[in-house]
């Protein structure tokens, strides 16, 4: 079953894209769309991510691209500084 959403994202490039959610009532995952898995050496806690059979993150459509911002803010000058208008 889908259950789509819209979201915005930014990779590979700016879009709006219809996507699956993971099923808020599966109870292996809870809603949360998969499980991070833990080691018993807790060195990498949290690190590895394992899916939920309920949930497809590939599913995946864009509807509208995005425009590209700018990577540096263009900065406007101020024609008359920090002086007072008289």
């Amino acid at each position: 079953m889908v259950r789509p959403r819209i979201r915005r994202t930014t990779w590979p490039r700016p879009a709006l894209v219809l996507t699956d959610t993971p099923d808020p009532a599966c109870l292996d995952c809870r809603g949360e769309g998969g499980h991070n898995r833990d080691y018993d050496t807790g060195e990498y806690a949290g690190t590895e991510w394992e899916p939920c059979h309920c949930w497809d993150e590939t599913r995946r459509w864009t509807l509208l691209p995005l425009p590209r911002t700018p990577q540096w803010p263009r900065t406007h000058s101020d024609p008359w500084g920090d002086e007072p208008p008289f």
